[in-house]
């Protein structure tokens, strides 16, 4: 039976569900499998129904992007800078992992949502009172993002996923080299990558760390 409009359809359509069915589509499928055709099937309409809630796809993009930081912690007035700033990235990464797909939008988009703009204003605010000037504020911002966006391309371009898949992916590379040629690299994937434990997520708090502190070293320098 096609979709239609009664029912589960139009009657009960809003702008919130469609959104939330077009990021479970994406997370499942990529933003290759999120079609309006599709999102309809999911929805049980057809997917002209759509257009009632959604302008086109770039405005369900936005309202995609935007529940997406809507699921970010963000600090309260009484938490110190570096603590906040710290939360808001683990839940950024947070949030990045469970929509893989977002990492490439959320600073992309030209039409940012009510949660988006509230994050923006949050962290800026958050900088400010800790006495960060603005330029300075637009470093730590930029430096912030740029860490935990690019972490997050990187840690989805990964070969493997498990220290098992990491285990082989070293195996085959070995496998291909003259040996003894590459004694720096050989030394850190024996020693540390093919480690019992080894997990390449674990990078990440380290990483942060080291650029909070230069952060904090720039505010005190300021």
């Amino acid at each position: 039976m096609p979709p239609n409009d009664a029912g589960t359809g139009r009657g009960r359509l809003s702008r919130e569900r469609v959104l939330h069915a077009a990021v479970r589509l994406a997370d499942t499928g990529g933003l290759e499998a999120l079609t309006m055709r599709r999102l309809g099937e999911e929805l049980g309409v057809e997917a002209m129904s759509l257009y009632n809630h959604v302008a086109n796809k770039g405005d369900l993009l936005d309202g995609m992007v935007d529940l997406v930081f809507g699921e970010i912690e963000l600090p309260d007035a009484e938490t110190d800078w570096r603590t906040a700033m710290r939360a808001r990235a683990l839940s950024t990464r947070a949030a990045l992992r469970r929509h893989p797909w977002a990492t490439a939008l959320m600073q992309s988009r030209t039409a940012p949502g009510a949660a988006t703009l509230q994050h923006h204003d949050t962290v800026i605010g958050t900088l400010r009172r800790a006495g960060f000037p603005v330029t300075l504020t637009a470093h730590a911002f930029s430096a912030l993002d740029a860490y935990i966006y690019g972490f997050a391309l990187q840690e989805r371009s990964l070969p493997f996923e498990t220290p098992e898949e990491a285990e082989e992916v070293g195996r085959q590379m070995f496998a291909r080299m003259p040996e003894g040629a590459y004694p720096h690299l050989t030394e850190l994937t024996v020693q540390h990558i093919l480690q019992p434990g080894y997990d390449y997520g674990a990078e990440f708090e380290y990483g942060l760390d080291l650029v909070l502190e230069g952060l904090e070293r720039a505010l005190g320098h300021a």
